[in-house]
């Protein structure tokens, strides 16, 4: 049972079914009200309209015992005097109940009254004007505007039913009759009948209604579902064959699902991309680390035959080229883990001084034009940036580095150019990625394992900044590092 309602398709036809048996239990019930209190307003209006007839009479001066009294099974009539005494009724009377006079033959004092079936009036209404007439002997008789309700029920000639009845009061001069009250009463049975045959319809089509909605419910809702079964089903033999190439289905729609479909394999993409750059990471490394690593190790195997052969300074620079290797890759591995740049503010023009004081091997002269900008990062990766930039300039340079910053709007820019051979538009993109070196930089032996400006890019970008390189006014390479400036510095 727990396995069943945990599906959305059977949770979503459930909550359309009590909804929609909610609302047709309410409207059902609204109906059924309505049509009761419209017949049974229809059944007063016809024993109101039966006791002013009878009235009529009475006022027109017409004994009790000459009325002309309507049919008793269409509209029973009791006129009943101010003592309660019976003093006219239907014919083929045989019971009546709601009125408060249980007498059925005239001449017949009331019994204890029977009240009505409902035990209180139902109501009132105003009759249209005042009935008024002369008895016979003279006297002015009037009908009273006010018209009682009551229900009740009455048997006639052996049959029995429920009536709504209204009580009019005539009132006369005459002494022989004195005030009249007169009963009468209009069949219910036509209200019964309508609600009855209407909440018979309701119990037997509310179910049919209600199964119809909720097995359309369950099929839309399986329609609707539809892709993300083939979705979860795809995700599982992705996760099974640890095949990332996989996509999932994306189905023709502009709904949610379809953006479900879109977002998982542009998730999948994204995941693709980083294990394959993952992969190749892994196995750049591995190549390059394996050179230094081999290289020492046929100097030391050399050195350690014949010492007079040991090349020192080569075991060294093997050496120091493996360090700094290692270093790259473990700041790649800090960035790619996530590893946030702090907050310090560093002073740029304070931070290229204290890196061209530290390189008094360079091969080139560096020309500086500086401006006091404030950044906010860290430290030791900005100058590791500044540090890869000037090795690669170093490298590529004739006879010229410049080194330049400046403001530009609420950026921060730091520029390193060279007057070398610069890079190709097509490679602008290229070179940072990991590992890459142009051809060129590949046939010198001073040449990087193509890590610089890889690490350059991802702690640019990590700092909120850009970095990009173009063609410098020399013609060589010009790396711009842009780099936010913090709101306190602009302001």
């Amino acid at each position: 049972m727990r396995r069943l309602f945990g599906s959305v398709r059977a949770r979503a036809t459930l909550g359309a079914g009590l909804v929609v048996a909610l609302a047709l239990i309410a409207a059902g019930a609204a109906v059924l009200l309505s049509l009761r209190t419209n017949l049974t307003d229809q059944a007063g209006a016809r024993a109101s309209s039966a006791a002013r007839e009878v009235a009529s009479q009475l006022v027109s001066g017409r004994s009790p015992a000459d009325l002309d009294l309507p049919d008793g099974e269409d509209a029973p009539v009791q006129v009943v005097d101010e003592d309660g005494r019976l003093v006219a009724a239907s014919e083929d009377l045989e019971r009546i109940s709601g009125t408060g006079v249980d007498a059925v033959k005239p001449g017949t004092a009331a019994g204890k009254p029977s009240g009505d079936d409902d035990g209180e009036a139902k109501g009132e209404d105003r009759g249209k004007g005042e009935d008024r007439g002369k008895g016979g002997d003279g006297s002015e008789s009037e009908i009273s505007d006010d018209t009682e309700y009551t229900n009740g029920s009455a048997t006639v000639d052996g049959e029995s039913a429920d009536y709504r009845f209204a009580a009019v009061e005539v009132s006369t001069e005459n002494e022989s009759t004195g005030d009249l009250t007169v009963y009468a009463g209009g069949s219910l049975s036509d209200e019964q009948s309508a609600v009855s045959t209407a909440l018979t319809s309701m119990l037997v089509g509310f179910p049919l209604l209600l199964a119809v909605v909720a097995g359309t419910t369950w099929l839309v809702t399986r329609r609707a579902l539809r892709p993300v079964a083939a979705i979860t089903e795809e995700m599982s033999a992705i996760t099974a064959s640890e095949d990332l190439a996989r996509r999932v289905p994306e189905p023709d729609t502009h709904d949610e699902i379809a953006r479900l479909a879109r977002t998982t394999n542009e998730t999948l993409t994204a995941l693709q991309t980083s294990v394959e750059r993952q992969r190749r990471f892994v196995a750049d490394a591995s190549h390059e680390l394996r050179s230094p690593i081999a290289s020492l190790r046929t100097q030391l195997e050399v050195g350690a035959a014949h010492p007079e052969l040991l090349d020192v300074d080569g075991a060294v620079a093997d050496t120091v080229r493996l360090q700094e290797l290692a270093a790259d890759l473990l700041l790649l591995a800090r960035l790619d883990a996530g590893e946030k740049p702090g907050g310090a503010r560093v002073d740029l023009a304070a931070l290229v001084r204290e890196e061209l004081s530290q390189r008094t091997r360079d091969r080139v002269d560096v020309r500086t034009d500086l401006k006091s900008l404030e950044v906010a990062g860290s430290r030791g990766q900005l100058a590791r940036v500044l540090g890869n930039l000037l090795n690669n300039a170093q490298r590529h340079a004739r006879s010229q580095v410049a080194v330049t910053t400046r403001t530009d709007g609420a950026w921060a820019v730091l520029e390193v150019a060279d007057d070398g051979s610069g890079v190709p538009e097509g490679e602008r993109e290229r070179i940072f990625e990991r590992f890459v070196r142009l051809d060129d930089a590949r046939s010198r032996d001073d040449g990087g394992a193509g890590l610089g400006l890889a690490i350059a890019r991802d702690v640019a970008v990590r700092h909120g900044g850009t970095l990009v390189v173009r063609e410098a006014p020399s013609g060589g390479a010009l790396f711009e590092l842009r780099l936010p400036i913090p709101q306190s510095s602009a302001e």
